[in-house]
This record gives C-alpha cells, sequence and structure tokens, in this order.
C-alpha cells in the first residue's frame, strides 16, 4: 500500500498520557513517529495532558494516530472527544474502544454471546471474596480497566486472594477474579478483517506479566505458533469473531489460553496494544510479511477511509 503521504495531512501521534502505563506509550509513540518520519508523513508527536483538546485545536490537526495505552486514550473518552472534534483517529470508535478496555463488560458479552471465557466473579468487597473460592484454585486476580498486566496476581489460595484483591484496588476500584486456566498462551493480532499468524507466548514466570512484556529477555515467542493449521485458524476466527463482538475495528489483538484438552478461552481484547521493540503486534504483521514501518502506514491509511 502506498500514496502520496502528503494524502495524511498533518497527523498528530498522542502518546504517554497519564494512565499507569504512560511509560510503554511512550515508547510505543517514539516507534510508530520514527516509523511514519521514515515515510515521509508530517506528523507531530504530543504528550497527551488534560490540555489535550486545546493542543489539537491550536494544531490544525487533519487525523490523529493514537498511542495512548490505558485509561484516558484506550477507553473511548479521548475517541469521544475526536468525534466531537470532527477529527479522524486510527483504532476502535467509542463503544469498542470502551467495552474492550472493561474487562468485565468485554467478559459478560463474550458469554452472552456463547463465546468461551473463563468464569469469573467481580467481589465487590473483601467479604464477597469467599465466593470467588468457588471458581477452584488457582484464581487469577486483576483490576477490571488496566493493561499490560498491572496488578495482576495469580492466587492459590484465600490468604493471596485476599492480598492480590486489595493490591489490584489500588489501581481500579473494580477487581475481576477468575478461574486460571492450564495451558498455553497465545494472542492473535487483528489488522483490518484480517487475523495475522497467531503467537504462543511462553515465559519461565508464573504468567506473562509486565516483566515479561516489556523487560525480560528470557520471554519465548513462538511463531509459527506451533499449532497445526486447522487449530491456529480455529483460534484467528475465534479472536476476530470476539473483536467484532465488542464492536472494536481497525487493529488490535486478542489475548488468549488453550487449555490442555484443546479448548480456547477469551481473556482480553486490546485497541491500542504496544508498538515496543517486545510487541506482539509488530511481531505477527512481520510473520505475515509486513514491516513495522508498512504496517503503520497502514494503520494510519484506514482513517482514510473514515466517514
Amino acid at each position: 500500500m502506498s500514496f502520496d503521504p502528503s494524502r495524511f495531512g498533518r497527523v498528530a501521534l498522542l502518546m504517554g498520557g497519564w494512565s499507569a502505563e504512560r511509560e510503554v506509550s511512550l515508547r510505543s509513540g517514539a516507534a510508530v513517529a520514527a516509523a511514519l518520519v521514515r515515510r515521509g508523513v508530517a506528523v507531530e508527536s504530543i504528550d497527551a495532558g488534560r490540555d489535550i483538546a486545546e493542543r489539537l485545536a491550536a494544531g490544525r490537526f487533519d487525523r490523529v494516530f493514537i498511542m495512548l495505552h490505558g485509561r484516558g486514550g484506550e477507553d473511548g473518552s479521548l475517541q469521544g472527544l475526536l468525534e466531537v472534534m470532527g477529527l479522524p483517529y486510527t483504532g476502535s470508535g467509542v463503544l469498542g474502544s470502551a467495552l474492550a478496555m472493561d474487562k468485565v463488560a468485554a467478559k459478560r458479552l463474550w458469554r452472552g454471546m456463547g463465546l468461551p471465557t473463563p468464569p469469573f466473579v467481580v467481589p465487590g468487597d473483601e467479604e464477597a471474596l469467599e465466593q470467588a473460592g468457588a471458581l477452584g484454585w488457582p484464581l487469577m486476580v486483576k483490576p477490571a480497566h488496566e493493561g499490560s498486566s498491572i496488578g495482576m496476581s495469580r492466587v492459590t489460595s484465600a490468604a493471596e486472594l485476599q492480598e492480590a484483591w486489595v493490591r489490584a484496588r489500588q489501581f481500579d476500584h473494580e477487581v475481576l477474579v477468575e478461574r486460571w486456566i492450564q495451558g498455553r498462551e497465545y494472542t492473535v493480532a487483528i489488522l483490518g478483517d484480517r487475523a495475522l499468524p497467531a503467537i504462543r507466548l511462553e515465559t519461565p514466570r508464573e504468567f506473562y506479566d509486565y516483566h515479561a512484556k516489556y523487560q525480560a529477555d528470557d520471554t519465548r515467542y513462538h511463531i509459527p505458533c506451533g499449532l497445526g493449521d486447522q487449530e491456529e485458524a480455529a483460534i484467528q476466527r475465534l479472536a476476530l469473531k470476539a473483536f467484532k463482538a465488542l464492536g472494536a475495528s481497525g487493529w488490535g489483538r486478542v489475548d488468549l489460553m488453550v487449555d490442555d484438552s484443546g479448548q480456547p478461552w477469551l481473556i482480553e481484547a486490546n485497541t491500542v496494544p504496544g508498538m515496543t521493540d517486545h510487541s506482539l503486534v509488530p511481531m505477527a504483521a512481520q510473520a505475515a510479511g509486513l514491516d513495522f514501518d508498512e504496517l503503520v502506514w497502514r494503520i494510519l491509511a484506514q482513517t482514510l477511509e473514515a466517514p
């Protein structure tokens, strides 16, 4: 896909922000900005603050590349602002962004559609934690509205569960507790209406946590993922269906577990995934024959199709 980059006009690349994923966002934004510059796009990087509406209006931009991870950038609030301002932007719209960012809402929707996702509860207080044990051990505890595995813990006892719940509450008023799925972890990147090759993640840590995602050198990424053609195609179809069910669009990523019996389980969806040197979407794109610069270009080109 190639055409005159002047068609994009002036592009605002939004990164940083005020969420717990700020540092990852800054790294993602820097990588994307460099790719756009290499392609001749007139891009200006903005560390987004509460004055973002004024800065966008003053800059007379034609479109926006969103590289804000987490709340304030990935949850539909920024998307709503850009809709009001009439600025085309990358990625999912208001509804898709909001639903994907809310892990509880996403799981309820998937469950209502009959899509497989681990059983879960949302304890409102410490007393309600007792019902979580009925799901069986181990359990995964996570803030409902955070990404990058921030605040997540795997627990094997009631005492650990209580500590993990308190820790997760430091990041979010709502905490999700779900059954731990024993098996292998996969992720499927989405670009437009296409599911890219699946990646199997392998880490010596308990799970693919923040350290394994962004800091560790011993995390392994398997592409091809090791599944047979039919099995990989099945989780690609499931990921694409789950992504679209949320109203998500443009590009993103769906994380899954496949248990020891071969049953896939939807874990969560991301509508502004990382684009750092450890990130998964660029890896999947590379396996599909798209280098980083082409991937970034195609994501931005989707804004030309926006109404």
